[in-house]
């Protein structure tokens, strides 16, 4: 399916709960949608979004239990040069990389309120580098105006990743 861009709604709160004042500050809208049928399809895609990676970003990772948040994770951080095991942070809720930019992935689905965040160090994360956000619906207000938002699926039995986020990203994903 063919990537498409559009204006940010005008008015209200927008995609991912933002307010229309933080929407106004992304000029363009990039939506694709893109079939991931196998672990190839999903290291692709792993590797376009680590390319595009720089601190102060975010790339919040939607989807139901098994829908391959863990998987794209980890296709993120070995396109950026991690060689050990990236395990899911479920229960330290944040893991550390020392990558470029440097990575901290973080799982949210323990999380009671986004308030927790703090303890957690996530705007120190995101000030030194960049973060990957599983179960991103638990604090959506903690996501920075303009981060990418990967929603896992499947459609037809085929997994696939609609992306949305700044127009940037359109001329940085190739799968």
């Amino acid at each position: 399916m063919p990537g498409t861009v559009s204006q940010p709604a005008p008015s209200g709160r927008g995609a991912g709960g933002l307010k229309a004042e933080e929407m106004a500050q992304i000029d363009m809208t990039f939506r694709k949608e893109i079939a991931l049928p196998d672990l190839d399809a999903t290291a692709r895609l792993g590797a376009s979004i680590a390319g595009g990676l720089s601190p102060g970003e975010a790339v919040a990772l939607w989807g139901e239990l098994g829908a391959g948040k863990t998987t794209l994770a980890r296709a993120i951080l070995t396109a950026l040069g991690v060689s050990e095991d990236v395990p899911s942070p479920t229960f330290t809720l944040v893991q550390s990389y020392d990558t470029q930019p440097p990575v901290s992935h973080y799982d949210l689905y323990r999380l009671k309120n986004g308030r927790e965040l703090e303890e957690l160090g996530f705007d120190d994360a995101l000030a030194d580098g960049a973060v990957l956000v599983e179960w991103p619906e638990r604090a959506p207000e903690r996501l920075p105006p303009e981060a990418l938002h990967v929603r896992l699926g499947a459609r037809d039995g085929i997994r696939t990743a609609r992306l949305t986020g700044p127009a940037r990203w359109e001329s940085l994903i190739h799968v």
